[in-house]
């Protein structure tokens, strides 16, 4: 290795390890403000302590967003897999035109503006007369999900011998049982790759989910809003905290089921 290449193998490390710092950052500095002791964000914490994650037990409303915000995560990358399997199956096997042109527009989302899509969705569903958030809240989250479950999908099923679905037919199977049965488990890193990433992203958004709330049904973020605006203490922090261990666990389970290169190349 020549001192040129030692240079830039260096200069690449330390760039590297920047950019790490860089996006780590904010990640640490709100894991140890949930631990201060004091009733605003001081770093370094006078005193480490568990009291703002304590003080969470007495937040008006908070087990309530929680519990809505995990049923609809839930509830709509379940809807999501079904949904984005038929939607990739339809892609990849059939011969009608603009095939191309629908695979496209069920990832679109993912690349639109959350407060555009939010905007479009609120007025849609005034058009069509749902007043009722909680379906409403549940059809935008199955807009946001099933981007994540159809891509991850596409990139597997193009990479699948569907003359396994067509033996399991002559077999016996109807299409539907044979997609169960045989599609299904062969493709199962990609539907826990792309579940768990729905899941992340109903559990974490904001901008589609604000316009569509009312009084009684407010997500998680948007309840961390509210407190931000009526109480900024570190009990924030602390509710953040949680979201970052959700993510994290993610990961692991990601990692030790399906590996992390998988993972990113799905």
């Amino acid at each position: 290795m020549t001192q040129t290449d030692r240079i830039f193998r260096t200069l690449s490390w330390i760039v590297g390890l920047a950019c790490v710092a860089f996006l780590m950052l904010p990640i640490v500095i709100t894991l140890a403000a949930s631990f201060t002791s004091s009733p605003v964000y001081t770093l370094p914490p006078p005193e480490w302590s568990l009291r703002w994650y304590r003080s969470l037990a007495d937040r008006s409303g908070l087990w309530d967003a929680v519990v809505l915000s995990v049923n609809l995560a839930v509830v709509s990358t379940l809807i999501s897999l079904v949904l984005g399997t038929l939607a990739a199956v339809a892609v990849t096997r059939g011969q009608f035109p603009g095939r191309e042109a629908v695979a496209t527009f069920a990832v679109s989302p993912l690349m639109m503006p959350g407060l555009v899509l939010g905007v479009a969705l609120l007025q849609f569903f005034r058009e069509i007369g749902l007043r009722d958030a909680y379906w409403s809240l549940l059809l935008g989250h199955i807009v946001i999900t099933l981007p994540f479950v159809m891509r991850t999908l596409l990139a597997s099923m193009a990479a699948f011998d569907f003359s396994l679905i067509d033996a399991a037919r002559t077999l016996g199977l109807s299409y539907p049982k044979a997609i169960l049965k045989v599609l299904v488990p062969s493709l199962a890193p990609a539907y826990l790759t792309s579940g768990l990433f729905a899941f992340l992203a109903s559990m974490d958004n904001y901008p589609i989910s604000i316009f569509l709330t009312d009084a009684r049904n407010k997500t998680l973020p948007i309840k961390m809003l509210q407190y931000l605006e009526e109480q900024p203490d570190p009990s924030l922090a602390a509710m953040s905290s949680g979201l970052i261990l959700l993510a994290i666990l993610v990961l692991v389970i990601g990692a030790r089921t399906v590996g992390l290169n998988r993972m990113i190349q799905g």
